[in-house]
């Protein structure tokens, strides 16, 4: 599957021939603190199969798996692009599902790192779901004193 993708202030760009059964849902503490966020979705893909324009900035982490790695974000907005390996040249980006166009189209087909996700997503088909913001007459909750607790 050809795919694109930018970060949010479109200083950096790309497109990807892509597997769309290898896309995955990371819950590591690691993928959860660097992406404020309780998981991280992510698509691993060739590096010879992307070609980026623009230039990425690189922080090397210690990952949980004891792996060093490489993480590609924009020294701009700081959108997070992908993952590599830290030694030699990139085999493998993990590219970051955010930042791709086509996300709707690809669907996680497996879960890791479980042991660290968050307890309350199984909860989250019961919350309710507004279309676009805060639309509903329930949300925000009032203040004890009859203010907005927002």
């Amino acid at each position: 599957m050809q795919i694109t993708g930018r970060c949010h202030c479109g200083a950096i760009s790309f497109t990807a021939h892509v597997d769309p059964a290898k896309v995955m849902v990371c819950h590591c503490t690691d993928c959860q603190q660097l992406s404020g966020a309780p998981f991280r979705a992510v698509l691993p893909t060739r590096a010879e199969d992307v070609v980026m324009s623009g230039q990425a900035k690189h922080y090397v982490k210690l990952a949980d798996s004891g792996n060093r790695r490489v993480q590609a974000f924009c020294p701009d907005c700081g959108t997070q692009l992908y993952a590599t390996e830290a030694d030699g040249p990139p085999r493998m980006l993990n590219l970051r599902l955010g930042c791709v166009n086509e996300r709707a189209q690809l669907v996680p087909v497996t879960q890791i790192w479980a042991a660290s996700s968050m307890p309350w997503l199984q909860q989250l088909q019961s919350i309710p779901a507004h279309s676009e913001g805060l639309s509903s007459a329930a949300w925000p909750p009032a203040a004890a004193d009859g203010t907005c607790a927002a």
